[in-house]
């Protein structure tokens, strides 16, 4: 499946909140994308190490038309031709690779690459970046955020890694465009006991936590 660039901004910012799905089935993909959705979450990342990840991403795509869908994990030019080609609508990396960063400003498809330090925060939004993924947002925190952004607040940050519901708000008070989620959005024990529909309104009171920042 060829990508299409037809990545919504508007539909992530109505819910400013991108899920991390990893090393899950098909099967079970399927049964959390359907509570995601109804719950009125459009962004989610399958990362490059979830086996199948191209198949997944490829019917995510065509069965969920309003749902962006990207590739995580991006760490070489080799995961983001997979991903291409699978038909990612977005792309996430843990790290800064400038290749990747590069090739996809070309090809206009939202990157938000991993940094760390205010150097490559800034060298990743230099490059084009759409957001600048902190990761991991567990050993930074807030306090982090709001010092970065003082002196460099053009610069969109998602923090990742370490955001829960019980830190979330703090991140979009301290000044985020967004944050990565990923066992804290998708709750382990609730999708071991097949309970969707636990996770669904999960999902709903964290978008419910936001809401003032939900465009």
């Amino acid at each position: 499946m060829q990508n299409k660039t037809d990545f919504s901004w508007e539909r992530y910012s109505s819910t400013p909140i991108v899920g991390i799905i990893r090393g899950l089935g098909i099967d079970t993909v399927r049964q959390i994308v359907k509570a995601y959705t109804v719950a009125e979450f459009y962004t989610i990342e399958v990362t490059m190490n979830t086996p199948h990840v191209a198949e997944i991403i490829t019917e995510l795509r065509i069965n969920y038309p309003d749902l962006n869908v990207g590739a995580g994990t991006v760490c070489n030019m080799a995961d983001l031709d997979k991903a291409i080609t699978a038909g990612a609508q977005f792309i996430v990396t843990p790290i800064l690779d400038e290749e990747v960063v590069k090739k996809c400003v070309a090809k206009e498809i939202p990157i938000f690459p991993g940094a760390y330090t205010p150097t490559e925060i800034y060298r990743a939004w230099t490059l084009g970046a759409s957001a600048v993924k902190i990761f991991p947002a567990t050993q930074l925190g807030t306090r982090f955020i709001k010092d970065v952004l003082a002196p460099l607040d053009e610069i969109k940050l998602m923090p990742t890694g370490g955001v829960s519901r019980q830190n979330i708000k703090s991140f979009f008070e301290a000044g985020v465009t967004g944050v990565g989620m990923g066992s804290s959005l998708f709750d382990k024990q609730m999708i071991k006991d097949n309970d969707f529909d636990s996770l669904q309104h999960h999902f709903t009171a964290i978008k419910k936590d936001i809401e003032p920042f939900c465009n």
